[in-house]
């Protein structure tokens, strides 16, 4: 066996903070596929210098209940490792070794139960050329118990969309006891309720965008709860976050278009130029919710089930709006006339930029430094599908009847969450997809609000989700 040596001395000083994530763009429709010969493509006219390195990362990617042995280990062939960083969710770094070639590393020892992880590592080849992996995982939890994952990390500051997500280690069936033993609370105090997206998530919400500057507190009291036969949680917790500035942004794909918007009443900060998704890949439309931030990311076809169509290794400033994989992102490959002319991508939205992700002048970069978790894109088109409320942290598009019929604790719904029969909770009318933001009504503290109750202006209502989608690093840029 080879000796090990201990890696951290060459860490992150390699690559700053560019983190990357296997990742990349779904839309809402179409099949995989070229599309005609006379659309305008955004797609380079040959994919970007690949690395011959050639990273392997256990456990895969949304690996759930791993044993706390593992395995855990990244190798690489035809390349060394520049940088390996597992973290938990409160970013906390796990200690590993290197190998003495640099073509693998380890943890040092068992990881902790019932907790999540993100690994991400660094190679380079003999040219130069680096090559990223992502994966997150959790660990089991203890025999017959359950954890909570929870969104946004305590102690963060989130935009005026980011809800309450949590995610449970095993499912849930006694839905009304789980609920129960969570509080939600805000200051300045605001009704909020959940709702159950199948047995493994349970999200809250207020019924219009927070208030800025509110400050919310999550109380988990869920040790000893049985959340099914013969299953205990074991949580005791407190989570509290802060809402920031308001800044609600509108898309529109049909003028390709983002505005972004932020203070009281929605003041115009920018507008700038977009591609969407191409007739054949429509973009979601709603009010989708940004959930994850990558100064440098990979897209791959193959996360789509697309093939080889493409594996672009550093797509800059891309930022995740849905489970399925759709993001506004940088684009240096596309010709730049695209940008404010035609809808070309796989179905994220693609903004100008320059290749590494480094620069803050550029459309993307701007928007990238002026973003944080929970702003809101409110996108609007005359073509495409309304994006379903489970997928990504977007339970705005469900009108508040909606939402908060999916509550285990409503009158007669069933311990399970199921509600009893009856008529269905009518949506409210759609308003024009062209329709302008409203102003903000009368002593309203949030930015642009809804004339009906959890959907903006112009945004169709969407169905119910049964429950959210398994979550996908999506594949098209």
């Amino acid at each position: 066996m080879r000796p090990r040596g201990r890696m951290w001395a060459r860490r992150l000083a390699a690559v700053g903070c560019c983190l990357a994530v296997l990742a990349g763009c779904s839309g809402s429709g179409g099949a995989p596929g070229s599309t005609s010969a006379d659309a305008v493509r955004a797609e380079p006219s040959g994919p970007p210098p690949a690395s011959r390195a050639s990273i392997t990362a256990l456990p895969a990617d949304d690996t759930q209940n791993l044993p706390p042995e593992g395995p855990v280990r990244v190798s690489v062939a035809q390349g060394r490792l520049v940088s390996v960083r597992l973290a938990d969710s409160r970013g906390g770094e796990v200690p590993g070794s290197l190998s003495a070639d640099g073509t693998g590393w380890a943890p040092d020892g068992p990881l902790p139960l019932g907790t999540k992880f993100t690994l991400d590592a660094v190679a380079e080849d003999e040219q130069g050329q680096r090559a990223v992996q992502h994966a997150d995982f959790s660990t089991m939890a203890r025999a017959h118990t359950f954890v909570a994952f929870f969104t946004p990390e305590d102690g963060s500051t989130v935009g005026v969309g980011m809800p309450v997500s949590l995610r449970f280690s095993r499912p849930v069936t006694d839905r009304a006891a789980v609920e129960r033993a969570v509080a939600v609370t805000a200051d300045p105090p605001v009704e909020v309720a959940a709702h159950w997206f199948g047995a493994q998530r349970l999200d809250f919400r207020p019924r219009a965008y927070w208030a800025p500057g509110t400050k919310v507190a999550v109380a988990l009291r869920l040790k000893d709860v049985q959340g099914a036969p013969g299953e205990f949680g074991t949580q005791t917790k407190d989570v509290r976050f802060t809402v920031g500035r308001p800044q609600v942004s509108t898309v529109d794909l049909d003028a390709h278009t983002l505005t972004v918007r932020a203070g009281q009443g929605g003041r115009v900060v920018r507008a700038l130029k977009v591609s969407g998704g191409d007739p054949r890949h429509t973009t979601y439309r709603g009010v989708l919710v940004v959930s994850e931030k990558y100064r440098v990311t990979r897209m791959n076809s193959r996360t789509v089930g697309m093939g080889d169509e493409y594996d672009i290794k550093d797509v800059p400033h891309a930022m995740r709006l849905t489970d399925s994989g759709t993001f506004v992102h940088g684009n240096y490959w596309a010709n730049p006339s695209v940008f404010g002319t035609a809808n070309t991508s796989h179905g994220c939205i693609g903004l100008a930029d320059a290749k590494g992700g480094t620069s803050g002048e550029t459309p993307a970069g701007w928007l990238f430094e002026h973003t944080i978790p929970g702003d809101v894109l409110e996108v609007r088109a005359s073509t495409g599908d309304a994006v379903p409320p489970g997928n990504g942290l977007n339970g705005w598009n469900l009108p508040w009847a909606q939402w908060v019929a999916g509550s285990a604790l409503q009158p007669g719904a069933s311990p399970s969450g199921t509600p009893a029969a009856g008529p269905a909770p009518s949506a409210p009318p759609s308003a024009s997809l062209s329709a302008s933001p409203s102003a903000p009504s009368s002593g309203s503290p949030g930015p642009v609000p809804s004339p009906s109750p959890g959907l903006p202006p112009g945004v169709p209502p969407a169905a119910p989700a049964a429950s959210s989608p398994a979550p996908s690093p999506g594949a098209r840029p």
